[in-house]
């Protein structure tokens, strides 16, 4: 059944609880220190961080259900104001209040996401990529990581902090079109055929690859560095992908396209305003 309207209610409901989730994680490698190993290990040996993982997979639960009703060029946007969720829970546990000009810069996103949603006017693409398409993009996708990640080897601090989650947001990305072709299976073709899908196991092998490398940029450095990386590289990759892999593409023309070139650039510069002006170290 397709549903634009539960697509954003249940992106939203993901959006939450990713934010939620990322908050406890990311508390709990700053009580852990350090961006060694043995600092990721002690990070993820701890309660907490179990609990917060289980509400980034519950997040990502919500995530699969909107995908079921709409495109991935609906829920992408939406996902995207996690960061709404994640500034009042970070500041909460902070101890700070939110300024008025975080509050405008939430009040930018927000229109801005929304004029990608109801302006662009999402279309749905094939249900069944070719084999050759995915493998294009798969490996492309491999070449780049692994070099930013060779490249994150020579950094410290804070600039590592940024190379892994843009690492950890392109990851990401994929993880998002995987999710919805994954999605298209279940609803065409049943669990049998899911279970033997590539897609489901290069899915999860994804997931586990985008959590450790979440988990380290977590480590390398602050919040306000390695979230608006991933938070803006994520949709730029899925949105990149779902036009190239599964075909969906927005339903613009003329001078629309200028609006939502706006409304992206918008987007992106918010959330990284936001990200940088209320998480602190």
């Amino acid at each position: 059944m397709h549903s634009n309207a539960l697509a954003i209610l249940f992106g939203l409901a993901s959006a939450l609880t990713i934010a939620w989730g990322t908050v406890v994680r990311h508390r709990v490698a700053e009580d852990s220190g350090g961006t060694d190993t043995s600092s990721v290990v002690a990070a993820i040996t701890r309660v907490r961080w179990w609990a917060g993982l289980g509400l980034s997979f519950l997040g990502y639960a919500f995530q699969i259900v909107a995908l079921g009703f709409g495109t991935l060029l609906v829920v992408q946007p939406i996902l995207v104001l996690s960061l709404m969720f994640t500034l009042p829970l970070s500041a909460k546990l902070s101890g700070r209040r939110i300024s008025k000009s975080e509050t405008a810069w939430a009040a930018l996103l927000t229109v801005a996401v929304a004029v990608i949603v109801v302006l662009g006017r999402p279309q749905a693409g094939v249900a069944q990529p070719s084999l050759p398409r995915w493998l294009t993009a798969l490996g492309i996708g491999v070449v780049i990581f692994v070099v930013m990640y060779l490249a994150s080897l020579r950094l410290r601090g804070s600039n590592r902090a940024l190379i892994l989650g843009s690492i950890t947001g392109g990851i990401m990305g994929y993880v998002a079109v995987l999710s919805k072709a994954v999605t298209d299976i279940f609803a065409r073709s049943g669990v049998l055929d899911l279970l033997i899908s590539w897609e489901l196991w290069g899915l999860i092998g994804l997931a586990v690859i985008g959590t450790a490398v979440q988990q380290a940029s977590f480590n390398a450095g602050p919040l306000k560095n390695s979230l608006p990386a991933m938070t803006v590289v994520e949709p730029i990759f899925a949105f990149a992908l779902g036009y190239t892999i599964l075909g969906e593409k927005f339903d613009v023309s003329g001078y629309e396209w200028t609006y939502m070139a706006t409304a992206l650039v918008i987007m992106i510069v918010s959330t990284v305003v936001l990200s940088r002006k209320t998480i602190t170290d």
